[in-house]
């Protein structure tokens, strides 16, 4: 790797900082884990207008590998949902279903809030 320390480039746009190729072809940014390996699950209604949602937070897992999770927890407990800022959410109050199946995903995790 060349160490140059180039962040805009005429042609190209802007650069990653560690490889220094295109933001949106860099290899090193894509790798980086989302979250910091404890796994919360909690259960948030705020701004929600009362609807409750499941809250999944601190999975140590990449961008990709979150919304392919996201997908298998939202089929298995027959919700919707959604993978925003490095959390999954999941409509309705399913903890302990989705602790389970985190579980056998290999995950620790623990529910946290009332």
């Amino acid at each position: 790797m060349k160490k140059r320390n180039l962040v805009y480039s005429t042609d190209q746009g802007r650069l990653c900082s560690e490889c220094e190729a295109p933001i949106d072809d860099c290899q090193c940014r894509k790798t980086t884990l989302v979250g910091d390996g404890k796994v919360r699950i909690s259960l948030e209604t705020k701004g929600r207008k009362g609807k409750g949602v499941t809250l999944i937070t601190g999975l140590p897992i990449t961008e990709d590998a979150l919304k392919v999770l996201g997908k298998k927890l939202k089929a298995q407990c027959g919700t919707g949902g959604a993978v925003k800022e490095g959390n999954i959410e999941i409509q309705g109050d399913n903890r302990q279903k989705v602790k389970v199946l985190l579980e056998k995903e290999g995950f620790t995790s623990k529910l946290s809030g009332g």
